[in-house]
């Protein structure tokens, strides 16, 4: 340990460091101002102003980490500090941490500043961290919070909880008054008490709330769990704007399938404020035990610390696996070459170098669209990624007809480097990687035919809600369509994306002679961003069985005024409710309670 002492000799390495983890600290501080702001923008019912405070956060962590690595470069000359001097600044970092109440968040933006400044030969070595220096357990014992992570509540009896419940809304102070709150707690109290059954209250009966709302679209999310016995269960509480502009409890969610679609990656990221980010994990966690770290973190607008762990656990995997990587199956995409690895559910999408025709598109153009869906509400209907650079993979677990057709299809998007083992590598220099789904062609291909009437309806409200959510997906084609473990209908291709306000809707016009009648091409002009739904049924109804089922419940579809309406609707300023639940699960369709305003819920979660 002689060493040790020459190691943190330098007072530039401190400086570095210091300057670091202020860059995370700005971060951070900013992150959680957002917020707050939320719960402001929530109460005076600001949904556009909700909505730019969601893409605003999302450009915040780039913008501190290029800020960060501005100054050490003016200030520093990074790129040319010794290894020497790296090694302490990592030491004096790992040492300022050790109070910190988000020391993994910063420990991933030290990465990222990192990596940013030098070249990614670095990526692996002891200059960043591969693994957590700083535990996060318990953060809360060592160095007490403004406030704790959650409340526990007492209700004593069945009867109790009534009060109980009151008190847990009313903690929160929102600033608007609510329409009949009592009702809405009767409707809880009642859904809590037909979901538990026959039970029998135990000493520890307890209700713990996390004390942050969870905002999103348009509603504010009560989040916790209840315990009884040795039983757990998760608890959620949307509360929602009612038509006379006052507030109400929408439902009460105590499945934990329900909260896995509440927090799903189809989702845009809650605005919660956190001053112990891992604390609130864990909470989820407990909650929600088949849910990653990683995907938590990510729904919680954390998505740089969920990438992180994402991969280190899929390095995990990779080390405990032994299966290769291959082409995924399905029809292959014009844009995108997709594989993926068979024991592991997620697909990695590499943008091609070439488009054969009728795409027109650039590398640049496909990328700004991938990053639109990642800023917009993606309101359950549209698959969100990670996106990564310069991934190393072992060569030898990739199949040699991958490795041909990523030579033959995106070349300049690989090379080849030599491990520290000394085994080859193939690099992958940009991918997007998502959540792996049944293709929805080949769940109508080969479903029952309740199944297809399933995913028919599924698939015509997911278009639905995109429209809703101001977004044409350009290729509708059902092989651009998942379908999720929940049987939910997923869009996943994004490169013709297009926002519905920016697209001219037309009726096919009526044929000028019997040439034109007969005539197999269009014979009328259509600009770039013109749609005529009459069109889609001839790519959409060839199946007997999907023509049957879509005619039924979405015979609308190819009407131009279903379209233009919510063109129209969208241009007015209005901004739709969209719901993680089903509408049955809704007290108005429960209980009867007064509806809220806007769009009534069509969508099964």
């Amino acid at each position: 340990m002689s060493h040790f002492p020459k190691l943190l000799s330098s007072q530039i390495a401190y400086d570095v460091a210091r300057t670091m983890l202020d860059g995370f600290d700005k971060h951070y501080r900013l992150f959680r101002e957002v917020s707050i702001e939320a719960k402001v923008r929530f109460e005076t019912g600001d949904w556009a102003g909700l909505q730019q405070l969601q893409r605003d956060r999302i450009a915040f962590y780039n913008e501190r980490v290029r800020e960060t690595t501005v100054i050490l470069e003016d200030e520093y000359d990074a790129e040319q500090i010794e290894d020497e001097i790296w090694q302490q600044i990592k030491l004096h970092y790992i040492g300022l941490l050790t109070n910190h109440h988000q020391p993994e968040l910063a420990e991933t933006f030290f990465n990222s500043v990192f990596t940013r400044i030098l070249h990614r030969s670095y990526f692996n070595n002891d200059f960043i961290f591969v693994r957590p220096a700083i535990s996060t357990e318990y953060i809360e014992n060592e160095e007490s919070p403004t406030r704790p992570t959650f409340r526990a509540y007492y209700p004593g009896s069945r009867e109790g909880m009534a009060d109980c419940f009151e008190r847990i809304v009313h903690n929160f102070q929102l600033e608007r008054p609510y329409e009949d709150l009592k009702r809405d707690i009767g409707y809880v109290v009642r859904a809590v008490t037909e979901h538990l059954g026959d039970f029998r209250i135990a000493p520890n009966f307890q209700i713990h709330v996390l004390s942050s709302l969870f905002f999103r679209n348009k509603s504010a999310f009560i989040i916790g769990r209840l315990l009884n016995g040795d039983r757990t269960y998760p608890l959620a509480i949307p509360i929602v704007h009612g038509p006379s502009g006052k507030l109400a409890l929408d439902t009460v969610l105590l499945r934990k399938e329900q909260l896995l679609i509440l927090f799903s990656f189809t989702h845009s990221y809650f605005m919660v404020d956190m001053e112990i980010p891992s604390a609130y994990v864990t909470f989820l966690r407990d909650i929600m035990p088949r849910k990653p770290r990683a995907e938590i973190y990510t729904s919680l607008g954390l998505q740089k610390q969920g990438k992180n762990l994402f991969y280190r656990d899929f390095l995990h995997h990779l080390q405990h696996s032994s299966d290769k990587f291959i082409i995924a199956p399905g029809i292959r995409g014009l844009v995108m070459l997709v594989f993926t690895l068979p024991s592991y559910p997620y697909v990695f999408k590499v943008i091609k170098d070439f488009y054969p025709a009728p795409k027109e598109t650039t590398r640049e153009l496909i990328k700004s669209k991938y990053q639109l869906v990642k800023q917009h509400d993606r309101v359950g209907r549209m698959a969100d990624t990670l996106e990564y650079s310069d991934v190393a993979f072992p060569l030898s677990r990739f199949d040699d007809a991958l490795v041909r057709e990523l030579h033959e299809h995106a070349p300049s998007m690989i090379e080849y480097q030599r491990a520290k083992d000394g085994t080859e590598e193939i690099v992958v220099r940009h991918l997007y990687i998502e959540r792996r789904m049944t293709p929805l062609n080949i769940y109508l291909q080969e479903g029952t035919d309740e199944q297809v009437e399933h995913g028919i309806i599924e698939y015509g409200n997911a278009i639905k809600e995109l429209m809703a959510a101001n977004i044409f997906p350009g290729d509708m084609l059902y092989k651009n369509f998942g379908v999720t473990r929940h049987g939910r209908v997923v869009f996943y291709d994004y490169d013709e994306i297009e926002y519905l306000t920016d697209c001219n809707i037309r009726r096919v016009p009526t044929p000028r002679n019997e040439e034109e009648e007969m005539s197999g091409e269009v014979w009328y002009s259509v600009g770039r961003h013109d749609i005529f739904p009459e069109t889609f049924r001839t790519f959409l109804l060839g199946d007997p069985r999907v023509r049957a089922a879509f005619l039924r419940h979405h015979a609308d579809f190819f009407d131009p005024a279903l379209w233009q309406g919510h063109k129209d609707r969208l241009l007015a300023g209005h901004v739709h409710d969209f719901y993680a639940y089903h509408a049955s699960e809704r007290f108005i369709h429960r209980y009867g309670s007064t509806e809220t305003g806007g769009e009534p819920a069509r969508r099964a979660a």
